[in-house]
Parts: structure tokens; C-alpha cells; sequence
């Protein structure tokens, strides 16, 4: 917008320019046209005075009047008798016949004449003014002037250089002053697009309102606050219902699943105690309470699973202050942590890093997190006997800063296009037969995004999923890193 008003600003100060100027400047150069013919005439008009008794009485003319105007001003003086023979020429010989002039014949016929012509043998433009010379009302001969013009075309050039260096000034001055208006009228509405912009990132926070521009654009401005704060409340209590709600549940689900698990124990007692005398019948349905209280306990175990990972999702939503954290470190914790496990599935989990420190910035415990999931993840859906790697490495991020990359790279089935859009939404999951709550990607995501960072899902060569989580670089290194 603010290009569009600069640019409103020097069209109507060109147009005004133009308004201006070129009647001006032609004015100008009429005007020291028509004055140099104007006193040249008056000269012409004079000198032939000079010359009319000495036609009349048929004396020989004195080429003095004629050669010091010459002097003076450069002009070329002719003056011819009745019959058009030259007797003065300050620039050729006399005897010359010039009655073939058309302004020669107008002037012996009693008419004055004035004009300009161009001059090919002097390469310039003439002024000339015939006049001609009698008295009572006989022509004795007549007088010509001729100018050279380049000292008045010089001085109508000069002023028309001097008219496009002022509307140069102008349009600078213009394109200043503009631009300081300009950016004043616009201010309002880049700190609103500044805010819009927050507000749509995720930051829903509050600053000062703009206190310039029109009402409309402050009333704009206070209702989008408003709307903010509003949203950022519900959010809030949204996310504290959830985090609330998910600790709340833990307990009695802990507690739940133990009660669970010592009634399966004593189950098992009695069965034994009795199998021998109870029958067929009886160890029948005992067997068949047996596999509905393992069942009980199962989901019950899913049921905490996803009350864990919603009140992850719920602590990642608030987005914390990040701090700095060695990457490397990190990963080949959570990978010794994770050896037993992916051993007993016959899954080989290694890791290929630098082994210098990799600093990147996060929110608290958010790597880890990230580690525990994306593992999760992968173990369970790696075939027996393939491995999973981990991989760190430099890489440049859209905005041009410095990111490090975390690739976890497995070798199982795999994600068509469609479906690794969707395998980033909350409860999405791809294979409904295998246990999970479909967020574990989701907090991923929540969590890398919560650090500034981002996730994206790849094809691994020969087959299987490598997600890549972008986190960016730390700009300073400390001493003592989260680990």
C-alpha cells in the first residue's frame, strides 16, 4: 500500500508538473522569439532612417551604420535600391542583384516582412526582417537583417533544462516527503498485519494498540485484541481442562489396572486350587475369566497410554520457553534406553552422529519425548531382523537460518502420500489392528513446532518411513546443556 500511495503521489505531481511547465516553457520561448524579431525590426527600422535621403538623392550609400550594428550584434545588413541592386552588404560585395528575395520584393513593394529560415551553408537557423525604405510615400529601397538565433535557441534550451531540473527537485522531494507520509498512513495497518500474523502463528498474546490512523482502524485493532485475549483464554482453559482431566485420570487408572492385575493373580490361585475337582465345565469358565480380565487389563493399559499422551499434547500446547540442549547427547541416551527393547523384537537400533557436541534449541524435555515416540513408532511396525537408524546432521532451513536435522529411519511397510498428510493428525491411525492411541506422530509434531522447528515424512530407500524433525541450531553454546 504504501508503493501504491508513493506512486498516487508522483503521478498527480507529474501531471501537475506538466500543467505547469509546458505552457510555460512555449510561452517563454514565443516570448524570445518574437522579442528578438521584434527588436530587430525596430533596428532595421532605424538604420533604413540612415539610408533613405542618400536613396532618394541617389548618392553613394555609407556602409558605416550598417558595419558597426554588425559589430554590435553580428546581424548581416543589406540595402538595396528601387531596383534590387545591393549598395550596402556587410557580408558579400555590392552590385548584387537581390530583387529575386521574396522578402527583398515584398520590402520594395512597401510591405514589411519577417521570418526565420534554416541555413544550410551556415548549419543554423536566421532570423530576418525586410523593411522598406521610402519617403512620401515612394519606395526608394529596402533594408534586410539577417540574425543568427543560436544565442536565443541557446537560451530557450537553458530554460527548459532549468524547468526539468526543478521538477526533478520537485519529484525527489516528492518521493522524500511521500514516502515519510506514506509510511505514517500505512503504519497502522502493518502493525495490524504484524498482529493478524502473530495471531495466526499461534501467539496470541496482546501488545499496545495502535493509537494512530483513522477510528475505523482503532476500533479494528481493539477488536482483534479483544478476540485474542478471548481465544487465548478458551485455549487456555482448554488446555488445563486436558492437562487437569489427564493427571486426574492417572490415578484411579493406575490404581484400576492394579486392582486388575491382583485379581488376575488371585484368579489364577483359586483355578489352580480347584482345577483337579471343579471339571471341565468349571475350568472352562474360569479360563474364559481369566482372558476377559487380560483383556480388561489390556485396555486399560491403552486407556493410560492415551491419557499420557494427551496430557503430552496438552504441556506442549503451551509452548514453553526453550532452552539449549546437546542433540547428540540426548539421542544416544534414549537409544541405549531403547537397545533391550528393540533386541527382544530382533530390531537392530543404532545411531550415526558426530560425536561433538550438536546444540540445538527446544523446549524441555521435548527430545526426549520426541525420541520416545518416534521409537515407539518404528519398533512397531519394523520387521524381525531389519534395524532402525538415527541420524544427525547440519542442514538450511526455509528462512535461510541454520537447523539441524533428526532423521529416524526404519525399514517396515511404509505410508502412501495420502496417508502421511493424515498420519500428523491427532488420532489418526494407519493400521487399526495394532495397539496405540494415534498421537505419538501428533505430540512429534506439537513438540517440534513448539521449538521452532518442523516435521516432515519420507520414503526410506528400498522401503519403510524416515521422519525427519527439523530443529534449529543453537546460536550460542553453553557450557552445561540439558541432557
Amino acid at each position: 500500500m504504501t508503493r501504491r500511495l508513493l506512486a498516487s503521489y508522483l503521478t498527480i505531481t507529474v501531471i501537475v508538473l506538466v500543467l505547469l511547465m509546458a505552457p510555460l516553457g512555449i510561452f517563454y520561448s514565443q516570448r524570445e522569439r518574437e522579442r528578438l524579431a521584434s527588436d530587430v525590426e525596430h533596428d532595421a527600422n532605424v538604420i533604413a532612417t540612415l539610408y533613405e535621403d542618400d536613396l532618394e538623392g541617389g548618392t553613394p550609400l555609407d556602409p558605416g551604420p550598417a558595419d558597426t550594428y554588425e559589430e554590435r550584434t553580428g546581424a548581416r545588413v543589406v540595402v538595396v535600391d528601387s531596383d534590387g541592386i545591393s549598395q550596402v552588404d556587410t557580408g558579400d560585395v555590392i552590385d548584387r542583384d537581390f530583387s529575386t528575395r521574396p522578402e527583398i520584393a515584398a520590402a520594395l513593394g512597401g510591405v514589411r516582412t519577417a521570418g526565420s529560415r534554416r541555413s544550410d551553408t551556415l548549419g543554423t537557423d536566421l532570423l530576418y526582417v525586410a523593411v522598406p525604405v521610402a519617403s512620401g510615400g515612394t519606395v526608394h529601397g529596402a533594408l534586410r537583417v539577417t540574425l543568427d538565433t543560436t544565442d536565443v535557441t541557446q537560451r530557450i534550451r537553458n530554460f527548459w533544462l532549468s524547468l526539468g531540473a526543478i521538477a526533478v527537485v520537485v519529484l525527489v522531494a516528492v518521493v522524500l516527503i511521500g514516502w515519510v507520509i506514506a509510511r505514517s498512513v500505512t503504519r497502522p495497518l502493518r502493525e495490524l498485519t504484524a498482529s493478524a500474523a502473530r495471531f495466526a502463528s499461534g501467539d496470541l498474546s496482546v501488545v499496545e494498540h495502535v493509537s494512530e490512523g483513522p477510528p475505523e482502524i482503532r476500533a479494528l485493532d481493539a477488536t482483534m485484541a479483544a478476540m485474542a485475549q478471548r481465544l487465548d483464554a478458551v485455549l487456555r482453559d482448554q488446555r488445563r481442562f486436558v492437562a487437569d482431566a489427564s493427571h486426574q485420570l492417572r490415578t484411579p487408572l493406575t490404581a484400576l489396572r492394579l486392582r486388575l492385575e491382583n485379581l488376575q493373580s488371585d484368579l489364577a490361585d483359586v483355578d489352580r486350587a480347584d482345577g483337579d475337582r471343579a471339571g471341565n465345565d468349571r475350568a472352562g469358565d474360569d479360563h474364559s475369566a481369566v482372558d476377559s480380565l487380560e483383556r480388561a487389563i489390556g485396555e486399560t493399559e491403552r486407556l493410560t497410554e492415551l491419557v499420557s499422551n494427551l496430557l503430552q499434547l496438552a504441556r506442549a500446547d503451551d509452548h514453553p520457553v526453550t532452552e539449549v540442549a546437546d542433540l547428540g547427547v540426548l539421542v544416544r541416551d534414549r537409544v541405549d534406553t531403547w537397545t533391550a527393547m528393540a533386541e527382544e523384537r530382533s530390531v537392530d537400533l543404532r545411531h550415526r552422529s558426530a560425536e561433538e557436541p550438536t546444540f540445538v534449541r527446544c523446549v524441555p524435555g521435548a527430545i526426549e519425548q520426541i525420541l520416545d515416540n518416534l521409537f515407539d513408532n518404528a519398533l512397531a511396525v519394523a520387521p524381525s531382523g531389519t534395524g532402525i537408524e538415527v541420524e544427525i546432521s547440519a542442514a538450511s532451513g526455509d528462512s535461510g537460518r541454520g537447523v539441524v536435522e533428526l532423521r529416524v529411519i526404519d525399514h517396515g511397510p511404509g505410508l502412501g502420500d495420502a496417508a502421511k498428510v493424515d498420519a500428523l493428525r491427532r488420532f489418526w491411525r494407519g493400521d487399526t489392528s495394532r495397539p496405540g492411541t494415534g498421537l505419538g506422530l501428533a505430540i512429534v509434531e506439537t513438540l517440534a513446532t513448539a521449538s521452532g522447528g518442523q516435521v516432515a515424512l519420507e520414503d526410506t530407500a528400498g522401503g519403510g518411513l524416515t521422519v525427519v524433525v527439523q530443529l534449529p541450531e543453537a546460536a550460542e553454546v553453553v557450557e552445561n546443556p540439558s541432557s
